[in-house]
């Protein structure tokens, strides 16, 4: 049976580069290469680097096996419609650049950046660390629900929105931003994202941690399953600000 997807079809092309961008997303957060990927699938490394530049109009067959090859769910690489909004929301643990690029993005598509956290202590009236200390995670997660969707509310469809590390420990307002959002997750070394945090000055993360950079490590390893659910993997590590930008910018805009 031929397939019912037309490639020169504006909406058909959307959804095979919202399916590139998780495939890429995925693979990187499997820390694999093309190579890798494809010999575990058994497929072809110009099949995958075709897949994953939005040219590819991928079997039933050649998802599942893509996936069992991912340790994901096909569901994961599927996107379930296509999304044209410009509100972008940016996860990854700290150091991972959300700030410092979501504000150069932020200029490059001319649109308002949010700061999650920010609006939590808004709503709370208090520091992020008095709301942990005072009420603990479990009231922080209902600020920060309440504060995603006050955002969605008032800021429309134009945003670079930062989000939380643990944001997406919190199944819920996790699947909110999925559905109301493109989402990028900001990669890095564990080594990178040490150096970042204590470049601002913050020395919390080696007080008396000395397993803190294993501990940063496995937090990486548990986490990278659900950071691979979002719509497009960047490796922060070696592009200067402005060029990612630019690149992120082009993909959100449709250019790239």
């Amino acid at each position: 049976m031929p397939s019912e997807v037309n490639p020169n079809s504006s909406t058909d092309s959307s959804v095979l580069r919202q399916f590139a961008s998780r495939l890429r997303a995925a693979r990187e957060g499997a820390g694999l290469s093309v190579t890798e990927l494809a010999e575990r699938a058994a497929v072809s490394r110009r099949y995958l680097t075709e897949a994953e530049a939005g040219r590819a109009n991928p079997s039933l067959l050649k998802l599942i096996a893509l996936a069992s090859a991912l340790g994901v769910e096909v569901a994961s690489l599927v996107a379930s419609s296509p999304r044209v909004t410009e509100r972008v929301a940016l996860v990854g643990l700290r150091g991972a650049g959300k700030t410092t690029l979501g504000k150069r993005l932020a200029l490059e598509l001319e649109v308002p950046f949010i700061e999650l956290d920010e609006r939590v202590e808004e709503l709370a009236g208090l520091s992020l660390a008095e709301v942990f200390d005072l009420h603990g995670v479990r009231r922080f997660r209902e600020l920060e629900a309440e504060a995603l969707e006050r955002v969605l509310r008032e800021e429309g469809e134009r945003v670079v929105l930062a989000t939380s590390g643990s944001v997406i420990d919190s199944p819920s307002t996790w699947a909110r931003i999925r559905e109301t959002c493109r989402t990028i997750w900001l990669r890095a070394e564990p080594e990178e994202h040490m150096r970042r945090v204590l470049d601002q000055g913050d020395k919390r993360p080696m007080r008396d941690r000395p397993r803190a950079m294993e501990e940063l490590r496995e937090l990486l390893r548990e986490r990278g399953d659900r950071y691979a659910e979002c719509d497009r993997a960047v490796l922060t590590d070696d592009k200067a600000v402005g060029e990612l930008a630019a690149e992120l910018a082009g993909w959100i805009s449709g250019d790239a």
